[in-house]
């Protein structure tokens, strides 16, 4: 146990154990929700049964081996966002196999892997200015409770205004406001494992009152069938099918790495900033190892069928409680390795209500996400926003990043506003050189977003 350094980063095994089960409970939600995406009612080909025992074992293995690899308080599993890419625009979209999706992702994990080991990823998170450290700290705080605001059903979606007030005469959003009192008083009272204590608290009123189900049964034991997706990504026929090359896949590639790439940028920077393990110039240690972890885990979830698995968000969930080692996602991590048995009662709680077809809302762990995204926007004290050449580009990453419901998107428009500014003001000694060519890869990326969807359009 001398490994994790628990007196050097003022915890304890307890404290550890305690944030890895609160991050388990915000993130379980992914054991049922990536197989519906990759599933997608059979349209994919992706068997839901060895989608949910894939996102188990790839959560479980790679958050394991953050912790004992790197000893940060990082946890992984399957990515929202690019399952949704993989399943709708590759598949369903493209008309690609789902073997041949998930060699895109193998592919895109690879170059990121290169990335990592020439060390131009490290360098690249060094150069950028403590500005906009803090502000993708802030973004992600507010992203995370945007989120928690949705699935908690206080915020719903409108035709014309985009979001409106949520249904405060819903059973699914009493239970949510009763959780999100509740885990309020335990946190302002600075109650140790306050937020998981409210988890628990906001299940047993939804049993009481009937608003989640109590378990019909609680072990469920995997079948061969649970394992049909493993080791078949078709990495040749994504990029190379009758004799030419695929460009559309290509493309595809490109997008899945910017996005893996800066959404791990940006977690790896707010959630470190929210533990306490940044230097005084944003720097974590152990980065490297870090963001090795993460790349290898894109190219695992691509192995296994679970989609490209990278660095979670909802890790800040577990930071809060006083995570600061990796005896916290080395927790989390076989909890989603005992998930593939216990399946049927982790989905009592991290489940989800359903209130549509196809809709779900997380009256029980959506309070903790907003909870956690106040704790990390307390870092918006140290953004200078009278100094515009920061604080413009640290705005736009702030709201850049809920209002288009993705991280990286949030970290371009910084990069390109921050670049640009720089330039337009003769300052461009003061920019980082890799600064310049990640902006200018945004843009690109943006532009060849926009081209592939009007070219999916027709």
């Amino acid at each position: 146990m001398s490994y994790f350094r628990f007196q050097e980063r003022n915890t304890n095994v307890r404290r550890e154990i305690v944030a890895g089960v609160t991050t388990f409970m915000t993130m379980a939600y992914i054991i049922f929700v990536n197989p519906a995406i990759l599933s997608s009612g059979g349209a994919t080909g992706i068997p839901f049964e060895a989608a949910v025992v894939s996102t188990c074992l790839g959560a479980g293995i790679m958050s394991i081996i953050m912790g004992l690899v790197s000893n940060t308080p990082f946890a992984l599993a399957s990515g929202m966002g690019i399952n949704a890419v993989v399943t709708f625009t590759i598949i369903l979209g493209l008309g690609m196999t789902w073997q041949q999706a998930m060699g895109i992702v193998v592919i895109e994990g690879l170059l990121v892997v290169i990335m990592v080991l020439t060390k131009l990823r490290v360098i690249l998170m060094n150069a950028i200015p403590m500005g906009l450290k803090y502000a993708i700290g802030v973004g992600i705080g507010l992203f995370i409770a945007f989120i928690g605001a949705q699935e908690a059903g206080f915020v719903a979606v409108d035709s014309v205004t985009a979001v409106k007030l949520g249904d405060f005469t819903a059973h699914y959003t009493l239970l949510a406001a009763f959780g999100l009192v509740l885990t309020i008083i335990l946190v302002a009272y600075k109650v140790r494992g306050g937020i998981l204590i409210g988890i628990a608290g906001t299940t047993a009123m939804g049993m009481i009152f009937k608003v989640i189900p109590l378990p019909t049964r609680i072990v469920n034991l995997p079948t061969a069938a649970s394992f049909s997706t493993f080791f078949k990504a078709d990495i040749p026929g994504a990029v190379w099918s009758n004799g030419m090359l695929n460009v559309a896949a290509i493309i595809m590639i490109f997008a899945l790495f910017m996005t893996d790439f800066f959404d791990t940028m940006g977690t790896v920077i707010g959630v470190g900033e929210e533990a306490g393990l940044l230097d005084s110039k944003g720097r974590l240690k152990n980065l490297n190892r870090v963001l090795l972890v993460d790349s290898g885990a894109a190219v695992v979830g691509g192995l296994f069928g679970a989609s490209s698995i990278t660095t979670y968000i909802e890790s800040a969930s577990g930071v809060s409680e006083g995570g600061r080692t990796g005896l916290m996602p080395t927790t989390t991590g076989v909890l989603f390795l005992l998930s593939i048995f216990f399946a049927p009662l982790i989905a009592v709680v991290g489940g989800g209500v359903q209130v549509a077809e196809g809709v779900y809302k997380y009256p029980v762990t959506a309070p903790a996400l907003i909870v956690v995204g106040f704790l990390m926007m307390s870092v918006i004290s140290k953004i200078d926003f009278k100094d515009y050449e920061i604080g413009i580009p640290a705005f736009l990453t702030i709201i850049i990043m809920p209002f288009t419901y993705n991280i990286s998107y949030g970290i371009g428009f910084g990069f390109i506003s921050y670049t640009l500014i720089k330039l337009f003001r003769g300052r461009f000694r003061q920019l980082h050189p890799l600064m310049i060519v990640a902006s200018i890869l945004f843009a690109v990326a943006f532009i060849a977003q926009a081209l592939a969807s009007k070219f999916m359009g027709k």
